[in-house]
């Protein structure tokens, strides 16, 4: 479950990074705006406490009730997109190409989330400043 909450992270992160925003109200009551919500790490900081609360109560529901963490093979019937495999050798490479896929998802979120406090931009500043190089020079990649 941590490699699918990791793949909808670094997509929600490329998403937000490039504009792209709900429409509509994140808080009516405190009138926040989706589109008001920062970009980058900071955004967790935006969200009214009643709002982490609800996320919170969600992630436990899941976590105790739907897909309860003994599970460890990744397989908790839901099928692949509503499809069962019938195949076990194929479903056996299935669930080893979405495990691999979550590992790297967490890598990527994590990298973003370090590289976003260690330089103060997050990952479009980084990109737009030209400061994506591993040695730390700021002129590209390499």
């Amino acid at each position: 479950k941590h490699g699918r909450v990791a793949m909808a992270a670094i997509v929600g992160c490329i998403v937000h990074n490039n504009g792209i925003h709900f429409d509509g109200y994140l808080s009516p009551s405190a009138g926040l705006k989706f589109e008001d919500v920062p970009t980058g790490i900071n955004g967790i900081r935006a969200i009214p406490t009643a709002g982490l609360i609800q996320i919170l109560l969600f992630s436990a529901l899941v976590e105790l009730a739907w897909m309860p963490a003994s599970k460890y093979d990744g397989d908790y019937g839901v099928g692949y997109f509503g499809n069962d495999i019938a195949d076990p050798d194929e479903k056996a490479r299935k669930l080893n190409v979405e495990l691999n896929n979550g590992r790297a998802a967490m890598m990527g979120i994590m990298g973003n989330m370090v590289a976003e406090v260690l330089t103060g931009q997050t990952m479009a500043e980084q990109y737009a400043a030209g400061h994506i190089s591993p040695f730390g020079d700021g002129q590209g990649v390499f």
